[in-house]
Formats: C-alpha cells, structure tokens, sequence
C-alpha cells in the first residue's frame, strides 16, 4: 500500500485512522509526514522482523523534529486495542510499564501516525526480558571525531571479535556514529553475562588505542575519543532499530552496511559514504535486501571470550 490520504484505512484486517499527511516533519528538508509514513511502508518487509516481539521505546515529536518532543516507553492510553502490549514491572515506578510491541504493518504506521519518528527496541524479545539475542556496542564519536573515527573504531572491534571466532554486523545509528551488534540468539545467554563481557571489551579498545577510544561515559574525557558504549546491554535500555529514520535535520536512517563499505569509507576518508537517507535506504534494499537479517538467526557461542 502507499500512504496517499488521511482517513480511515484498513491494514491487515485492524482498521487505523492517518490525517496531517501534510504536514512537514523535517523543515529543513521540507519531507512530510505522509512521505516517512511511506517510507515506512516500503521498508516494513525488512524493518518489521527487527521489531516483533521486542519491546518498543519512542521518540515522539508530534509536530514535526524542531517542534516538541518527548521519549515514551508506555504504550499511550489511546492506543488500538488490537495493539500487542508487554507488561514490564518498574522497580522505580512500582508499577508495571506496558510496552507496544510492533509485529505487524498496522502497529508500525499506529506508531508512526502518533509522531513516533524514531523507533528504538530491546536487545531482547518480551517473553523472557533477561535474555538477550545479541550483544551490542554504540560507537559514540565525542566532539572533534566524527563517523570515520568510529569506523576506524569499529574496524578494530570486528578483528577483535574475529579473533575469537565472533562475528559481528555493522549498522549506522543515523546520528553520527555506528552500532555492532554480534548475534547470539542463543537461550542460554544472559544480560548477567553480556553486560561485563561488553565493558571488558570495550575496556580493551581503549587500553589498545587511549588516544581515540574510551570505555567511559564521562563527557569531559570524550573530546577527540569515540566512545565504546557498553551500557545499552541491559533489560531496561534500547537501541534504535535498524531501518528506522532519526530525528535529525534531514531524514537520515539507522542504515545496515557491509564491512566493505566502512573498510572503503575510512580508507578513502568519506563520511558521505556512511550516510544515508530514506530513499537510499530503499534502493539499498533493492539491490542488498536486509543486510542486518543474520542478527535475527545467527547462532554464535560466546565461551571463548569468557575466558
């Protein structure tokens, strides 16, 4: 389907009700609401899969990204009742947060429809909150590096993770830096063992390269580093999913990439080469199909890094 006019439409048997499709979400660039609307129709093949069953964390900006905005785990009041929710307990609330969870294309543009520009899951899937299917590391470039210093960062962790017989998959955040993620999906595995082996990796960068990575979230250190973020290998904490657009001044996406391609952009000192946009997003797919599609099945053994 294309989203061409507001008013009720029927997806998948659920009926949702679109409207604003005109309004401009991006000044800068002047893309509308009904264009990231469709945009994240024709991406859903590939994004959906990386959305089910986990538990969705969004970044609203209701009227567009220069306007208000505010991060929401619940899942609003309003929503549709054929929407899936997960109940999570907050020990800080002392209440139980009930999370969307996105599986199908209806509860994709539901969320989108609402403002939710960008679009952030769990490392895990909502039946078993402690278990994560992958171990994950935010490459953060500080002030002064941008996201070849992250490249040259993440070229680095990927010989690392070689070494022990790892294999990891890149993505760009659709910010400034980029994010691997080394598939597990293995249900043995657990947060109580991927969050220390994360920080002691990423320690490890930084003993290996002081100058140009740090493992510490201390701002001030940061200027000229990139930081190794270890900490989003927890329950309570999310990534930005891979296909979704950011909130940034033009609509750059969280973009899966070959290693080839961060290995060209470093060499060649291209950061163009590492950005991208919805439109390229989907010729990208055209040509690649999902490049991130093994983060989902790949299974990886993670005892030779214990040791």
């Amino acid at each position: 389907m294309a989203v061409k006019n507001a008013g009720a439409v029927e997806i998948g048997g659920h009926e949702l009700r679109i409207g604003n499709l005109d309004r401009v979400v991006f000044p800068r660039a002047r893309v509308t609401k009904g264009e990231v609307l469709d945009y994240y129709v024709r991406v859903a093949d590939a994004m959906l899969p990386h959305l089910r069953e986990r538990l969705l964390h969004m970044h609203r900006y209701p009227e567009g990204v220069e306007g208000p905005r505010f991060w929401q785990k619940g899942c609003p009041e309003h929503r549709p009742e054929w929407m899936a929710i997960a109940p999570v307990w907050s020990e800080a609330k002392q209440a139980n947060i009930d999370y969307c969870v996105v599986n199908e294309l209806a509860g994709l543009l539901w969320a989108v429809n609402i403002g939710s520009i960008e679009l952030h899951t769990s490392l895990h899937r909502r039946d078993d909150m402690h278990r994560p299917t992958v171990l994950a590391f935010d490459l953060d470039p500080g002030e002064g590096v941008d996201v070849l210093g992250c490249g040259a960062v993440a070229l680095r962790l990927r010989a690392l993770l070689a070494a022990a017989g790892l294999r990891g998959l890149v993505k760009t955040s659709g910010s400034k830096g980029l994010q691997v993620y080394v598939p597990l999906n293995d249900e043995e595995v657990m947060y109580a063992q991927t969050k220390p082996l994360a920080k002691a990796i990423a320690q490890t960068l930084e003993a290996q390269s002081p100058g140009e990575v740090i493992s510490r979230m201390a701002r001030a250190e940061r200027r000229g580093r990139v930081l190794v973020d270890w900490g989003q290998n927890t329950e309570h904490k999310s990534m930005v999913c891979a296909y979704s657009v950011r909130a940034k001044e033009r609509p750059t996406v969280s973009t899966p990439v070959r290693w080839e391609e961060v290995e060209a952009a470093v060499a060649d000192d291209d950061r163009g080469a590492l950005v991208f946009e919805m439109r390229d997003v989907l010729e990208r797919i055209e040509r690649h199909g999902d490049l991130f599609a093994d983060v989902l099945t790949a299974k990886q053994d993670l005892a030779r890094l214990r040791r």
